[in-house]
Protein backbone atom coordinates (compact mmCIF):
# COMPACT_ATOMS: atom_id res chain seq x y z
CA UNK A 1 0.00 0.00 0.00
CA UNK A 2 1.33 3.15 -0.98
CA UNK A 3 -2.20 5.39 0.29
CA UNK A 4 0.06 7.46 3.12
CA UNK A 5 2.81 8.41 -0.04
CA UNK A 6 -0.08 9.14 -2.37
CA UNK A 7 -1.91 11.60 0.35
CA UNK A 8 1.42 13.96 0.75
CA UNK A 9 2.36 13.62 -2.57
CA UNK A 10 -0.92 14.62 -4.51
CA UNK A 11 -2.81 15.95 -2.36
CA UNK A 12 -3.70 17.70 1.56
CA UNK A 13 -5.41 16.66 4.29
CA UNK A 14 -7.50 19.66 3.27
CA UNK A 15 -7.80 18.74 0.04
CA UNK A 16 -7.44 14.87 -0.95
CA UNK A 17 -6.45 13.36 -3.97
CA UNK A 18 -8.64 12.65 -7.17
CA UNK A 19 -8.12 9.72 -9.39
CA UNK A 20 -10.99 10.38 -11.98
CA UNK A 21 -11.86 7.29 -14.63
CA UNK A 22 -14.02 8.26 -17.04
CA UNK A 23 -14.96 6.36 -20.76
CA UNK A 24 -17.79 5.07 -22.41
CA UNK A 25 -20.29 2.36 -21.50
CA UNK A 26 -19.16 -1.10 -21.64
CA UNK A 27 -15.36 -0.37 -20.93
CA UNK A 28 -14.99 -1.43 -17.46
CA UNK A 29 -14.93 1.21 -15.76
CA UNK A 30 -16.56 -0.09 -12.25
CA UNK A 31 -14.18 -2.98 -11.88
CA UNK A 32 -10.75 -0.97 -13.07
CA UNK A 33 -11.96 1.41 -10.48
CA UNK A 34 -12.83 -1.17 -7.89
CA UNK A 35 -9.25 -2.68 -8.10
CA UNK A 36 -6.91 0.64 -8.29
CA UNK A 37 -9.19 1.98 -5.46
CA UNK A 38 -8.59 -1.42 -3.01
CA UNK A 39 -4.83 -1.17 -4.40
CA UNK A 40 -4.91 2.12 -3.37
CA UNK A 41 -6.82 2.15 -0.41
CA UNK A 42 -8.79 4.91 -0.96
CA UNK A 43 -12.36 5.70 -1.05
CA UNK A 44 -14.27 5.18 -4.14
CA UNK A 45 -17.71 6.94 -6.18
CA UNK A 46 -19.60 5.57 -8.98
CA UNK A 47 -20.91 8.54 -10.32
CA UNK A 48 -23.83 6.88 -12.83
CA UNK A 49 -25.33 4.90 -9.45
CA UNK A 50 -25.70 8.29 -8.23
CA UNK A 51 -28.53 8.93 -10.28
CA UNK A 52 -29.78 5.80 -10.14
CA UNK A 53 -29.64 5.22 -6.00
CA UNK A 54 -32.08 8.70 -6.48
CA UNK A 55 -33.90 6.94 -8.57
CA UNK A 56 -34.81 4.44 -6.27
CA UNK A 57 -35.51 6.57 -3.59
CA UNK A 58 -37.48 8.87 -5.13
CA UNK A 59 -39.90 5.76 -6.29
CA UNK A 60 -39.45 4.01 -2.35
CA UNK A 61 -40.96 7.20 -1.04
CA UNK A 62 -43.47 8.02 -3.85
CA UNK A 63 -42.40 11.40 -5.11
CA UNK A 64 -42.85 11.77 -8.73
CA UNK A 65 -40.37 13.05 -11.56
CA UNK A 66 -41.41 16.21 -11.89
CA UNK A 67 -41.11 16.68 -7.77
CA UNK A 68 -38.28 19.06 -8.34
CA UNK A 69 -37.96 19.95 -5.01
CA UNK A 70 -38.57 16.85 -3.35
CA UNK A 71 -36.03 15.01 -5.00
CA UNK A 72 -33.57 18.52 -4.44
CA UNK A 73 -34.58 17.61 -0.71
CA UNK A 74 -33.72 13.69 -1.10
CA UNK A 75 -30.24 14.13 -2.45
CA UNK A 76 -29.00 16.72 0.45
CA UNK A 77 -30.87 13.79 2.75
CA UNK A 78 -29.26 10.67 1.06
CA UNK A 79 -27.81 7.94 2.83
CA UNK A 80 -25.31 6.58 0.34
CA UNK A 81 -22.22 5.06 0.33
CA UNK A 82 -19.64 2.88 -2.13
CA UNK A 83 -16.98 0.07 -1.53
CA UNK A 84 -14.78 -1.41 -3.90
CA UNK A 85 -15.67 -5.16 -4.12
CA UNK A 86 -13.96 -8.08 -6.00
CA UNK A 87 -15.75 -7.64 -9.10
CA UNK A 88 -16.95 -3.96 -9.11
CA UNK A 89 -17.98 -1.15 -6.81
CA UNK A 90 -21.00 -1.75 -4.37
CA UNK A 91 -23.48 0.55 -3.77
CA UNK A 92 -25.54 1.02 -0.51
CA UNK A 93 -28.45 2.94 0.29
CA UNK A 94 -29.84 3.92 3.83
CA UNK A 95 -27.21 1.24 4.62
CA UNK A 96 -28.97 -1.84 2.28
CA UNK A 97 -26.84 -3.25 -0.47
CA UNK A 98 -28.71 -2.04 -3.58
CA UNK A 99 -27.06 -3.09 -6.94
CA UNK A 100 -29.52 -5.55 -7.93
CA UNK A 101 -32.57 -2.96 -7.18
CA UNK A 102 -30.38 -0.18 -9.30
CA UNK A 103 -30.61 -2.27 -13.00
CA UNK A 104 -34.28 -2.56 -12.61
CA UNK A 105 -36.40 -0.99 -15.72
CA UNK A 106 -38.42 0.99 -13.51
CA UNK A 107 -35.36 2.66 -11.43
CA UNK A 108 -33.62 3.11 -15.01
CA UNK A 109 -36.74 5.07 -16.48
CA UNK A 110 -36.90 7.22 -13.11
CA UNK A 111 -33.10 7.84 -13.32
CA UNK A 112 -33.31 9.30 -16.85
CA UNK A 113 -36.10 11.58 -15.99
CA UNK A 114 -34.11 12.60 -13.10
CA UNK A 115 -30.88 13.46 -14.02
CA UNK A 116 -32.38 16.10 -16.74
CA UNK A 117 -33.40 18.22 -13.67
CA UNK A 118 -31.18 21.52 -13.74
CA UNK A 119 -31.60 21.58 -9.68
CA UNK A 120 -31.19 18.10 -9.01
CA UNK A 121 -27.94 18.15 -10.97
CA UNK A 122 -26.78 20.57 -9.15
CA UNK A 123 -27.24 18.42 -5.78
CA UNK A 124 -25.82 15.65 -7.13
CA UNK A 125 -22.94 17.43 -8.04
CA UNK A 126 -22.14 18.69 -4.14
CA UNK A 127 -23.18 15.18 -3.29
CA UNK A 128 -20.44 13.35 -5.23
CA UNK A 129 -17.52 16.21 -4.33
CA UNK A 130 -18.72 15.41 -1.11
CA UNK A 131 -16.82 11.81 -1.36
CA UNK A 132 -13.83 13.91 -1.43
CA UNK A 133 -12.04 12.89 1.95
CA UNK A 134 -8.39 11.07 2.73
CA UNK A 135 -7.24 9.29 2.29
CA UNK A 136 -8.18 10.20 -1.58
CA UNK A 137 -11.10 9.00 -4.12
CA UNK A 138 -11.15 7.16 -7.18
CA UNK A 139 -14.02 8.63 -9.22
CA UNK A 140 -15.60 6.47 -11.80
CA UNK A 141 -18.23 8.16 -14.22
CA UNK A 142 -18.27 10.06 -17.59
CA UNK A 143 -17.66 13.57 -16.43
CA UNK A 144 -15.66 12.86 -13.96
CA UNK A 145 -12.68 14.85 -14.50
CA UNK A 146 -14.21 17.54 -17.15
CA UNK A 147 -17.11 18.84 -14.75
CA UNK A 148 -16.83 17.15 -11.25
CA UNK A 149 -13.27 17.03 -10.47
CA UNK A 150 -11.79 19.15 -12.76
CA UNK A 151 -9.11 19.67 -10.24
CA UNK A 152 -7.90 16.08 -10.13
CA UNK A 153 -4.22 15.89 -9.93
CA UNK A 154 -4.94 12.11 -12.16
CA UNK A 155 -7.11 11.93 -15.16
CA UNK A 156 -7.44 8.84 -16.96
CA UNK A 157 -9.90 8.30 -19.74
CA UNK A 158 -10.44 4.59 -20.42
CA UNK A 159 -11.79 3.61 -24.13
CA UNK A 160 -11.82 0.79 -26.38
CA UNK A 161 -13.42 -0.64 -29.63
CA UNK A 162 -17.37 -0.74 -29.74
CA UNK A 163 -16.80 -4.38 -31.19
CA UNK A 164 -14.72 -5.40 -27.85
CA UNK A 165 -17.14 -3.25 -25.55
CA UNK A 166 -20.19 -5.76 -26.82
CA UNK A 167 -18.18 -8.24 -26.97
CA UNK A 168 -17.40 -8.15 -23.52
CA UNK A 169 -20.70 -7.61 -22.42
CA UNK A 170 -22.29 -10.47 -24.56
CA UNK A 171 -19.65 -12.96 -22.84
CA UNK A 172 -20.61 -11.76 -19.38
CA UNK A 173 -24.68 -12.10 -20.55
CA UNK A 174 -24.12 -15.38 -21.17
CA UNK A 175 -22.43 -16.58 -18.31
CA UNK A 176 -25.29 -15.35 -16.73
CA UNK A 177 -27.84 -17.14 -18.69
CA UNK A 178 -29.36 -14.65 -20.11
CA UNK A 179 -30.46 -14.47 -23.87
CA UNK A 180 -28.64 -11.92 -26.23
CA UNK A 181 -27.88 -11.03 -29.55
CA UNK A 182 -24.19 -9.81 -30.20
CA UNK A 183 -25.77 -7.11 -33.01
CA UNK A 184 -28.20 -5.16 -30.89
CA UNK A 185 -25.95 -4.72 -28.29
CA UNK A 186 -23.07 -3.03 -30.93
CA UNK A 187 -25.88 -1.32 -32.48
CA UNK A 188 -27.00 -0.22 -28.76
CA UNK A 189 -23.93 0.81 -27.50
CA UNK A 190 -23.13 2.86 -30.55
CA UNK A 191 -26.30 4.60 -30.27
CA UNK A 192 -25.56 5.59 -26.47
CA UNK A 193 -21.72 6.68 -27.85
CA UNK A 194 -23.15 9.05 -29.92
CA UNK A 195 -26.17 10.40 -27.65
CA UNK A 196 -22.86 10.66 -24.49
CA UNK A 197 -20.84 12.76 -27.32
CA UNK A 198 -22.74 14.68 -28.67
CA UNK A 199 -25.21 15.96 -25.80
CA UNK A 200 -24.94 19.26 -24.37
CA UNK A 201 -24.63 19.26 -21.01
CA UNK A 202 -21.46 16.90 -19.76
CA UNK A 203 -21.04 15.11 -22.52
CA UNK A 204 -18.40 12.21 -22.23
CA UNK A 205 -14.89 13.47 -23.84
CA UNK A 206 -11.61 13.35 -22.51
CA UNK A 207 -10.31 16.17 -20.39
CA UNK A 208 -7.46 18.04 -21.98
CA UNK A 209 -5.09 16.98 -19.41
CA UNK A 210 -6.08 12.94 -19.05
CA UNK A 211 -4.19 10.39 -20.12
CA UNK A 212 -5.89 8.04 -22.59
CA UNK A 213 -6.17 4.16 -22.51
CA UNK A 214 -7.43 2.03 -25.19
CA UNK A 215 -8.00 -1.49 -23.56
CA UNK A 216 -8.96 -3.29 -26.55
CA UNK A 217 -6.22 -5.71 -26.30
CA UNK A 218 -5.22 -5.15 -22.59
CA UNK A 219 -6.40 -7.50 -19.72
CA UNK A 220 -8.32 -6.06 -16.57
CA UNK A 221 -5.16 -6.68 -14.76
CA UNK A 222 -3.14 -4.92 -17.75
CA UNK A 223 -5.44 -2.09 -17.15
CA UNK A 224 -4.96 -1.45 -13.51
CA UNK A 225 -1.09 -1.79 -13.64
CA UNK A 226 -1.14 0.71 -16.05
CA UNK A 227 -3.23 3.07 -14.17
CA UNK A 228 -1.51 2.35 -10.92
CA UNK A 229 2.13 2.94 -13.35
CA UNK A 230 0.05 6.52 -13.84
CA UNK A 231 -0.39 7.34 -10.09
CA UNK A 232 3.27 6.27 -9.02
CA UNK A 233 4.80 8.19 -12.32
CA UNK A 234 2.65 11.41 -10.62
CA UNK A 235 3.76 10.57 -7.29
CA UNK A 236 7.41 10.09 -7.96
CA UNK A 237 7.27 13.66 -10.59
CA UNK A 238 6.17 15.75 -7.06
CA UNK A 239 9.05 15.11 -5.32
CA UNK A 240 7.72 12.66 -2.15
Amino acid sequence: MMAGTRDSGLGTREKAPVLTIDGPSGVGKGSVSARVARALDWHVLDSGAVYRAVAAAALEKGLKADDEAGLVSLCESLDLQFEAGDNGILVFLDGRAVDDRLRTESVSAMSSKVAVLPAVRAALLDLQRGFRRPPGLVADGRDMGTVVFPDAPIKIFLDASVEERANRRYKQLKEKGESVKFLRLFRDLEARDRRDRERAVSPTVAADDAVVIDSTRLTLEQVVNRVLDEVQRRVDSSGT
